[in-house]
Order: C-alpha cells, then structure tokens, then sequence
C-alpha cells in the first residue's frame, strides 16, 4: 500500500518558505541545512509526511486545485494558531466561498501558497 511521505510545494524563495513552513509546524530541514533550490523539511518528531518546497518560476494559483488543511483542536486553537500563522508572515485571504458558518481560515503563506486552519470539533 502506498502512503504519503512528502507534500511538495513551490517557491520562489526556498529559503523564505523554508523559514515560514518550519515555523508553521515545527518542522525542521532533512538534511539539517535549507538549499537555495530544493528543500525537504521533515516533523522534529519523526512522525508525519514530509514538506518539500522546491524553486518555482510559475505564479501561485488563486483558486489552487491542492492546499494544505492544518487541522486545530478547536475554535479556541483555530484562533490562537490563525494569529501565530499571522505573526510568521501568512496573510488573510478575502474567499468569496465560505460558506454561512465556516470550520476553516483560508490563509495564504508569504509565498502566497493558500491554506487552511480547520476547526476539527466543528459541526
């Protein structure tokens, strides 16, 4: 059976991401270094797929076709981990989707790569 190992997102600064990513999930770099071009960062715990970030020339997608969910033990962890993601770089995003009583944040990285904080008790 195949399994997740590593999610792979681009960059256009692999360094920045890195940065901002290894922060968001308390993830550190494979290889104990961040490469100009390619990355692979890893949970500091062993446990988890893995988040490369690779060097990308092409624009983020404003509606991308896959994104991350981070998922928070509830509204209260939501809020508190929105307004950490904030204060290392992410921005809100203006979705004209949400719906009438939402369990997620759409957020974008300094990348501008869309994602979303989910309030896993919610509904």
């Amino acid at each position: 059976m195949l399994t997740i190992g590593t999610i792979v997102m681009g960059a256009a600064d692999v360094r920045r991401a890195a940065q901002f990513w290894a922060g968001a999930l308390g993830y550190v770099p494979r290889d104990g270094e961040v490469d100009d071009g390619w990355t692979v960062l890893v949970p500091a715990d062993g446990g988890g797929p893995g988040l490369a970030l690779g060097r990308s020339v092409t624009p983020v997608q404003e509606r991308p076709r896959v994104h991350l969910d981070l998922y928070a033990a509830d509204a209260a962890e939501q809020a508190a981990e929105v307004a950490r993601l904030v204060a290392l770089g992410a921005r809100h995003v203006d979705w004209d989707s949400y719906p009438e009583d939402p369990d997620f944040v759409v957020l974008a990285d300094p990348e501008g790569n869309r994602f979303c904080v989910i309030d896993a008790t919610h509904g």
